[in-house]
């Protein structure tokens, strides 16, 4: 199928689902693996793209993508919050795979300086860091530990270098045997922001969401395995207009006094029609607008403790008490 558009999208849930909309369709997709878990707290996605025909079909790479999505999150649930922690370090640890001696190097992608970008920083700022003790006092390190260290690399518009050439460069230097980067994503629904986070293993291209890619950040780039885990913080108006437009077609088509000839037009303006028409009806009044909500700052908040706790526990052992470090 040829994609006729393409509403700004990180999530392999929402390129899957894009043309396939019941998770029926999803699962007979050639090249796809995708299984659901669920339970009070959160549901767990796995989608697998097996080969380059599941490439083709979704849009993206060869790999394993993984979320976790919480309602809950945005309710300041505590138990929501450690649920959900529990799970991603589970997840990541499988990712991971560390074995005795390794170390991981964590990159917070985004710019500190605005705050629907800012969830990489944040979470780097979090994490228990402990590289540097291993190599000044390693014998006082206890074998709970693994060595980890971290980066906050800024974006071109600060550093004027691309991101993906620093930690190139720190890779180079420090050898970690897995990267773990912490990034911002876009998504094409409004109530997935801040409720979901992804886990890939893949890699990420920073600012590919909101249609300003830079350099990849990938095994085949940097020689090592990187582990990618992002969250939604925002969307584009013209996916949010979309979808407005969509929910009122679908609710205008269940009249039982729809004239004919009506229901042949909102046939026309079908998704695939719909979208680059609003963009270019848009386009001239806003640009590229991209929506984030008005609690984004609490939002980065809450879920940068999540994720640094999730990748504590995934690195380190028995580390009961490190929500809060």
């Amino acid at each position: 199928m040829i994609l006729l558009f393409s509403p700004r999208s990180d999530l392999a849930i929402e390129a899957a689902a894009l043309f396939n909309k019941t998770e029926n369709d999803i699962k007979s997709i050639e090249g796809i693996e995708y299984k659901t878990e669920k339970n009070d707290n959160y549901t767990v996605t796995r989608v697998e793209v097996l080969n380059k025909k599941g490439e083709q079909a979704i849009g993206k790479q060869i790999g394993t993508y993984v979320t976790v999505e919480c309602p809950k999150i945005r309710e300041n649930d505590d138990e929501a919050f450690e649920a959900v922690s529990t799970v991603l370090a589970g997840e990541l640890e499988k990712m991971l795979n560390l074995k005795k001696y390794h170390t991981v190097l964590a990159v917070g992608l985004g710019n500190w300086n605005v705050t629907p970008d800012a969830l990489g920083p944040k979470v780097v700022s979090k994490l228990v860091v402990t590289r540097h003790l291993f190599e000044y006092i390693p014998e006082k390190i206890p074998d709970t530990l693994q060595a980890l260290c971290a980066v906050s690399p800024g974006v071109l518009g600060i550093t004027g270098i691309e991101t993906g050439e620093i930690v190139k460069g720190i890779c180079d230097k420090v050898k970690p045997d897995v990267v773990i980067a912490i990034d911002a994503l876009a998504s094409r629904k409004i109530d997935r922001i801040s409720t979901s986070i992804q886990l890939s293993d893949t890699g990420i291209t920073p600012g590919s969401g909101i249609g300003n890619k830079r350099r990849g950040l990938n095994e085949d780039y940097l020689g090592v395995k990187v582990i990618a885990i992002g969250v939604p913080t925002v969307v584009d108006a013209a996916t949010v207009a979309n979808d407005t437009i969509e929910i009122l077609c679908e609710n205008i088509k269940k009249s039982e006094n729809l004239d004919k000839d009506i229901g042949k037009a909102l046939e026309i303006t079908d998704n695939e029609f719909r979208y680059p028409l609003i963009k270019e009806v848009l386009n001239p009044f806003v640009g590229d607008l991209i929506v984030t909500p008005k609690e984004v700052d609490e939002i980065i908040d809450d879920v940068s403790k999540i994720i640094a706790n999730g990748i504590n526990r995934a690195v380190h052992k028995d580390t009961e008490n490190l929500y809060n470090a």
